[in-house]
């Protein structure tokens, strides 16, 4: 008879979380340590209403006792009560417990779910067992690589841990550091280590001995998995011939024989080269390919070190002994399987949150547990997940799932002929060909500042562009060499110090205590959403600075930053009341507190510098612009108000929000920035609309309000989608519209359509009609293009907006005449590109991967899956 649970989810309705029993058994295959779920794994499922009980001893190896599942409301039991639950999560797969003399899939109660890694093709006894029962089996192992399954990636978890033990445990067995040095006692030379496999356990070998001071090689057969060992510094290493090595689901594929020869010879050639070698090479379904021969294991100097991760599947290495460590001719090797198991408590820790944010996204409702996997599924969408990850659906053996809909297809690659091979050949730029190329950009480039000096329509624009061709240089060059770690720091102060969009409005303001028409309202609007962003986004950047603060770390005087600050601000008050003039100094000098922020968040040593010359900055420009304008004390008061207001209202914001939530925190504060620089232009279009017949510079006023206007409406809009994504509010899936790209091509075309009876027809009406219908359209173009990417790369798609933004500024420095805007702008838009290139290398080459509004999943690379 079918149990109740199994009646419920047969009709398609679920059944309750608090009906549901959830079974944490004791791992009993021979050295594994891990267990399925941590205590705060735990503590989630019971909050989400299921009942939770845990096998006595299950957490003991892990570091996690009995008490500490207790306290978080779980039950301990034994062995058979644990395993009769509803829903029994392990880390390996169910096998015959000798203790009781019987198999654990026999302990099982009729019509359960099982959440383990499984491997289906190689245990297909194991599925017999299991459709005995009636099973539903989700199988960690058969997650599909996609994007929006990053976070229940059990094998990327468990294989990040494996990379970073194996450099660990090559360390301890070699005898030397891993970093040179120079002593009085004499010169050690760094270790060299060689990585095949650029898959996320070779990259986190990669990564850990490259900060451990070594000399990093890594070797992989595709091109996208070199540029990720040189993007951690590592020396990509490449064979003569040209062959790609990407093959299906993240794994590599099979070379030519040719290729396969090639390889070897550069292998032979490294191994009398490096001190140690880690190897991840798999292919799935088949024993582990050999690399390396006993001839070039005995070629290695004495001391040296190889780890095998691939010894479980027969190893890469031909003198590897799976599961041992012993030394061959002076070479120490390591086979042992069970690396994740070696660090159990973060190997523990990381799987249960992947099991917990599993459940949660494949059965999303509050109340009922219910999942249903289809046979028909977009490629990359949640249906995907469920329908990869369930193997088994109440004893049906449903594996491999069918192929997905709308897989993203890369264009074949068509093999050359000998004659073009040789054509290539012959076209080959010469020396000559490419300083030609060199002197023809900077013969067009310095032709084009001629040209625009001649059209300019009056000084001020030229020195405006002078301005600004500056601060883009200064802000290409700062942001280089930013750590990874900051990516997210530095992107929060550029988008505070996007804020000064807040000067816009405080130009444009006017009236008394309050604005007394519409212009005005818009401009006041405008200087108070950027106070918001403002305070609000220092605060957010501190407390993700805080993040990396250490109990250990010395104490902060941080406070005394308020002495430049106050000299900075306080002197210009002085000089101010004393009758001087110096504005163009305070923007300079504002100017270059950004640039230092910017800088100053590249590094952790130098990063709450840099979030302190942000605020100096940001604080002299508004006390420059507030000296400038001179405004009546009823004025001020309306200014101060509406920025008091604004203020307070992002501190409390940032000051209130999660810990994990502030990243997408930074992308709704950055939509804010948009709005700003709209509403700014379009009311300086109607400020400045009764000039434009007399004023030589009216056309240019106008185009600079239109595509400001334009950006900060994309601005706007795909900020809030990201957020949106970020947090939860919307599907992170990629939203792959029908016909989107058409789509994006006809708002831009009626975008930029829209000019032409704007800059023609002279009346006021057409006028603001064109602003306000460029500013929706962009709007939706915003919406589209930010939805037809995946919640994983969002962070990306905000610092592009982020750039965006800083364009923004500019143009808003063009309309007002204002070299701060200017150079704050420039100085955004460039960083911002360049931090939006350094993301993308790090995150695997992702821009080739999603923009614009087109979705591929960005860990294809992964060798060892």
């Amino acid at each position: 008879a079918l149990t109740l649970s199994y009646l419920i989810l047969s009709t398609l309705k679920g059944i309750p979380y608090k009906q549901l029993t959830v079974g944490v058994p004791k791992e009993i295959f021979e050295n594994e340590k891990r267990v399925a779920l941590s205590p705060a794994g735990v503590q989630a499922l019971i909050k989400q209403g299921f009942n939770v009980v845990v096998e006595s001893g299950a957490g003991e190896a892990s570091k996690f006792s009995d008490d500490h599942y207790r306290e978080v409301g779980a039950k301990i039991q034994g062995t058979k009560e644990v395993l009769a639950s509803d829903v029994i999560v392990k880390v390996r797969a169910p096998m015959h417990n000798p203790a009781l003399g019987v198999h654990e899939a026999d302990l099982f109660k009729t019509a359960p779910t099982l959440i383990s890694f499984i491997y289906p093709a190689q245990n297909p006894d194991l599925l017999k067992k299991l459709a005995e029962k009636r099973t539903t089996v989700l199988a960690m192992d058969q997650v599909p690589r996609v994007t929006i399954a990053q976070g229940y990636d059990a094998l990327s978890s468990m294989a990040n841990i494996a990379g970073y033990k194996a450099v660990v445990l090559a360390a301890n067995h070699f005898g030397r550091f891993f970093t040179g040095q120079i002593t009085a006692a004499g010169k050690v030379p760094p270790a060299k280590v060689l990585i095949i496999g650029g898959g996320v356990a070779g990259l986190a070998s990669a990564g850990a001995a490259k900060s451990m001071g070594a000399v990093v090689r890594g070797f992989d057969t595709r091109a996208a998995a070199l540029e990720q060992f040189k993007s951690l510094g590592a020396e990509p290493l490449e064979v003569d011939i040209k062959e790609s090595g990407e093959g299906q689901g993240g794994y590599a594929k099979e070379m030519s024989k040719e290729f396969i020869e090639a390889e070897m010879k550069l292998f032979a050639k490294q191994c009398q080269d490096v001190d140690i070698i880690i190897t991840t090479a798999l292919i799935p379904g088949k024993k582990a390919p050999v690399l390396f021969k006993k001839d070039m294991i005995e070629s290695m100097k004495e001391g040296s070190v190889v780890v095998d991760l691939a010894a479980e599947a027969g190893g890469n290495i031909e003198t590897t002994k799976p599961g041992e460590l012993y030394v061959h001719k002076g070479v120490t090797h390591i086979g042992y399987t069970d690396l994740p198991s070696r660090m159990a408590t973060q190997a523990s820790t990381l799987y249960s949150n992947n099991i917990i944010k599993l459940l949660k996204a494949i059965s999303p409702d509050k109340e009922n547990f219910y999942f249903d996997p289809k046979d028909q599924f977009d490629y990359g969408t949640l249906d995907h997940v469920i329908r990869g990850t369930v193997v088994m659906k109440d004893g049906k053996v449903i594996f491999p799932a069918p192929p997905p809909n709308n897989i993203p297809q890369g264009a074949p690659v068509k093999p050359k002929t000998v004659a073009e091979l040789e054509a290539e050949k012959a076209a080959t730029i010469t020396p000559f060909r490419k300083t030609m190329t060199s002197a023809s950009v900077y013969t067009t480039g310095l032709a084009s500042m001629l040209g625009l000096g001649i059209v300019s329509p009056n000084n001020a624009f030229t020195q405006m562009v002078t301005t600004f061709g500056l601060a883009g240089i200064v802000g290409y060059h700062t942001v280089w060499g930013v750590t990874p770690a900051l990516h997210s720091p530095l992107m929060s102060v550029t988008n505070a110090i996007s804020g000064l969009t807040a000067v816009g409005g405080l130009v444009l303001m006017g009236g008394t205590y309050f604005p007394e028409n519409a212009p005005q309202s818009l401009a006041v609007l405008s200087a108070f959403i950027s106070s918001v962003n403002i305070a609000g986004g220092f605060l957010v950047t501190q407390r993700m600075l805080d993040m990396f603060k250490r109990p250990t770390d010395p104490p902060e005087y941080n406070y005394l930053y308020l002495l430049p600050g106050g000299v900075f601000v306080g002197g210009y008050a002085a000089a101010l009341s004393g009758g001087y003039s110096i504005e163009q100094m305070m923007y300079l000098g504002s100017g270059l507190c950004c640039v230092g922020a910017l800088a100053g968040l590249s590094t952790q040593g130098t990063a709450r510098l840099g979030n302190a010359l942000g605020m100096i900055g940001v604080a002299g420009g508004l006390a420059a612009t507030l000296g400038g304008l001179k405004p009546s004390p009823e004025l001020l008061a309306q200014m101060s108000g509406a920025m008091a207001l604004g203020g307070t209202i992002g501190l409390t914001i940032a000051k209130r929000i999660q810990i994990t939530d502030l990243p997408q925190l930074v992308a709704a504060f950055h939509s804010l920035v948009g709005l700003a620089a709209v509403l700014t232009c379009v009311a300086e279009y109607m400020i400045e609309y009764p000039h434009f017949a007399t004023d030589p510079a009216a056309n240019l006023t106008k185009i600079v309000a239109y595509l400001g206007t334009y950006i900060g409406g994309v601005t706007f809009s795909g900020s809030l989608i990201a957020y949106g994504k970020l947090q939860g509010i919307l599907n992170s899936a990629p939203l792959l519209l029908p016909g989107r790209h058409a789509l994006n091509a006809g708002l831009l075309a009626a975008s930029f359509g829209g000019m032409i009876p704007y800059m023609i027809d002279p009346s006021y009406t057409t006028g603001i009609t064109c602003l306000g219908s460029v500013s929706a359209l962009s709007a939706i173009m915003g919406v589209t293009l930010t939805a037809a990417i995946g919640g994983a790369d969002m962070p990306v798609v905000i610092t592009v907006l982020n750039s965006y933004s800083g364009w923004a500024l500019c143009a808003e420095g063009f309309l007002l005449n204002n070299n701060l805007l200017t150079i704050v702008g420039a100085l955004i838009g460039s960083s911002g590109a360049i931090l939006s290139y350094i993301m993308c290398v790090v995150r695997s080459q992702q821009k080739l991967c999603f923009f614009p509004g087109s979705e591929k999943p960005n860990s294809e690379c992964s060798l060892e899956r």
